[in-house]
């Protein structure tokens, strides 16, 4: 091999290892909680990712801040588990660390993502109604389809679910053109319901992998589930939100208060993302049941706007009386005689 080749492989490994994220975790340096420091180099959806893996790895997040300076963006969690324990297991925290250092999380995440080569996708929004997931599964079992797994999310009237199903006979993904269709064809059908304006969408699809709940969340916001008209008894358990423009800055500063539950700060920055909003500095604070949060320097992808931040953001963060949705169910390693 040429020495030259030699050279290039080495500078190229060390490139890749000073833009790994530096991950240092300490159980020494807070009483009630491990901090976990994540240092790496700013891109669009380094936040989500980061967030997005501690979420996987079931982390409780009871503070968080978050900064961006001179193209680095460095984040400190607080955690625990979801007893509200320090993480002192060996095993988990290797896990974290792995997880967190290595590009593989910017990809791939710790226990939600769903290989699906061998099974078929099938994708689902439209309007909520009791009975709907029961009647989507037996549309499925009389057209000889095994569900391997399927999550479904419901919020204000709208409901999304992601579905992986394979052939009966064979146990492989399904490849029949007509049987395809027929299955489109007929869950369409089962999710137009009567006098609703909005019309239903079904996809098939053989994907590599998702994340299904960062999935769940684009098509909840693709289905606007956050439009509903506000009335007096919904802003009374609705969270405080305040967004401030600062106009000589040109950022906008989003404030939230409300009560805490498991992956907030997950679903947040799902829908600041979904919104196209980039997120520069931001603070988490847990206290009892409460969660208080701040976004700084948010600016969106493009420079103009393109939903209202405060309408959508409202939806996201609404208390556990209104909680972030209705209906967050996982039926997995289930076949259809079950249902």
């Amino acid at each position: 091999m040429d020495d030259r080749d030699g050279d290039d492989d080495a500078y190229a490994k060390l490139v890749r290892r000073m833009n790994s994220p530096r991950v240092v975790i300490e159980n020494d340096v807070c009483e009630h909680a491990t901090v976990i420091q994540v240092d790496t180099v700013y891109r669009q959806g380094t936040l989500l990712e980061v967030v997005q893996a501690l979420a996987d790895l079931n982390l409780v997040i009871t503070k968080a801040y978050m900064s961006s300076d001179g193209g680095w963006f460095m984040n400190v969690f607080h955690v625990t588990d979801d007893g509200g324990n320090k993480i002192r297991d060996e095993g988990i925290l290797n896990c974290i660390e792995k997880a967190l250092e290595t590009d593989a999380y910017m990809v791939k995440s710790m226990g939600k993502m769903l290989l699906s080569k061998e099974h078929t996708l099938v994708e689902l929004t439209g309007t909520d109604r009791p009975g709907l997931l029961s009647e989507v599964c037996a549309v499925l079992t009389d057209l000889s389809c095994n569900v391997v797994n399927a999550e479904i999310w419901a919020h204000n009237a709208r409901a999304a679910a992601v579905i992986h199903v394979t052939d009966q006979s064979t146990g492989t993904a399904i490849e029949d053109p007509r049987q395809l269709s027929l299955i489109k064809e007929l869950l369409y059908n089962v999710l137009k319901g009567l006098g609703d304006y909005r019309t239903p969408t079904v996809s098939i699809s053989s994907p590599g992998e998702i994340h299904i709940g960062r999935r769940l969340h684009q098509m909840m916001f693709a289905a606007r589930d956050f439009e509903r008209p506000l009335s007096e008894d919904d802003n009374s358990v609705r969270p405080s939100v305040t967004v401030s423009d600062c106009p000589d800055r040109d950022y906008t500063v989003v404030t939230a208060t409300s009560i805490d539950r498991p992956k907030l700060l997950f679903d947040t920055v799902c829908t600041l993302t979904d919104m196209q909003y980039l997120v520069f500095h931001g603070t988490v604070n847990t206290s009892s049941d409460e969660a208080y949060q701040v976004f700084k320097d948010m600016i969106p992808f493009s420079g103009v706007p393109n939903y209202d931040l405060r309408s959508g953001f409202f939806s996201f963060v609404q208390n556990a009386e209104d909680s972030l949705y209705d209906c967050r169910n996982t039926i997995s390693d289930m076949s259809m005689d079950s249902l």
